[in-house]
């Protein structure tokens, strides 16, 4: 694919970056960042399920990373570009996943505003990030910044749709990050028992890359999980490649935002997954008790940092006369990582807590 060279300038003077490649330079500053390191403790989707083998933010990101590359490559754009963006995509992610995120929007509109992760991790990487004298935030190039900023997939807040179009391996990072959604969630979802392996086999996709006995027992499509799932990313990827392709010469319908995506077929086989997931495992009732339950303890932290935002950290609680305590409130709850979140909610609320 052919598009214009990216825009590797930075937003402030930066000796630091001189002399070296500017992504290799972005890709060091975001996976050395603070908030890089907390996403080992925040929640994809199954809040503390009582596993280590389940996807956390972090392994989640390493695996749209590595889609995202190979996106990138397949459709000949650029590669480096597409993995630092990859990486940087849910640094603004609160604590436990998708349920944290609708708490803190809940509490913000309160206040009159909002919060939306893709939105949060801007302001991560330009302000809250600041590990360089000269500079608030990580000044990263261009580039990357534009990606960011019109990151959407169909997991985000529909009233926060972005109408700027997104540069080609943006798009790719999009397609990358619905697909690692879809796949490590089976996964999960399987592992953790939730999945039905008859209903599995309603599914098209799976259907047609799985090549273990039929019909299939749970201890089956665990034993043949790993081939299966990779027919299944090859399968999207040709999709992705011969659909993007046509966009390109004209031959199917679709504008400036929509040169990289599946084929109707291949978007309505990853569809009919996302169905099953969402029917099977985000519905499931113990996934939700627990997503209500992580709900409720950010807006009791949110709403107790409000009321008292003296309680929180120096470098916080100086910016709220400038920032307003509810921005600066969820900034800082939106950094805690589940278990920091979880004993700041005892330290505020269980009177036997040490203090």
């Amino acid at each position: 694919m052919n598009c214009p060279p990216p825009d590797f300038s930075r937003e402030h003077p930066d000796p630091h970056a001189e002399g070296y490649p500017p992504l290799a330079v972005d890709r060091q500053r975001v996976i050395h960042s603070a908030a890089f390191r907390r996403l080992q403790y925040k929640t994809q989707v199954f809040v503390a399920r009582g596993g280590d083998h389940f996807r956390s933010r972090l392994t989640h990101t390493l695996e749209v990373a590595s889609l995202a590359r190979t996106i990138a490559q397949t459709l000949g754009l650029n590669a480096d570009l597409a993995e630092v963006v990859a990486l940087a995509h849910d640094l603004g992610h609160p604590p436990f996943g998708h349920a944290g995120e609708r708490a803190l929007h809940k509490c913000m509109k309160k206040h009159g505003s909002r919060f939306e992760h893709n939105e949060h991790t801007l302001r991560v990487l330009t302000v809250l990030e600041h590990p360089y004298p000269e500079f608030r935030g990580l000044n990263l190039t261009a580039a990357v910044r534009a990606c960011l900023r019109t990151h959407t997939t169909p997991h985000d807040h529909p009233e926060t749709a972005r109408h700027e179009a997104p540069p080609l391996e943006g798009q790719a990072v999009a397609q990358a990050d619905q697909l690692a959604y879809a796949i490590h969630d089976l996964q999960d979802g399987l592992h953790a028992g939730l999945l039905d392996p008859g209903r599995l086999m309603d599914v098209e996709l799976w259907r047609a890359c799985y090549a273990g006995p039929t019909p299939p027992t749970r201890d089956d499509c665990l034993r043949w999980l790993r081939p299966t799932v990779e027919r299944m990313v090859t399968l999207l990827i040709d999709d992705l490649k011969a659909s993007s392709e046509q966009r390109r010469t004209g031959s199917a319908a679709g504008g400036a935002h929509s040169l990289v995506e599946l084929s109707p077929a291949g978007q309505q086989r990853l569809d009919e997954l996302t169905e099953l997931l969402y029917a099977q495992v985000y519905k499931d009732r113990e996934v939700v008790r627990l997503d209500d339950k992580a709900m409720r303890i950010v807006q009791e932290v949110f709403e107790a940092y409000v009321d008292k935002p003296h309680l929180m950290p120096d470098r916080f609680a100086e910016r709220v006369p400038r920032d307003g305590k509810a921005r600066v409130v969820a900034d800082y709850v939106a950094g805690m990582t589940d278990r920091f979140c979880l004993t700041e909610h005892a330290r505020l609320f269980e009177p036997t807590i040490d203090l």
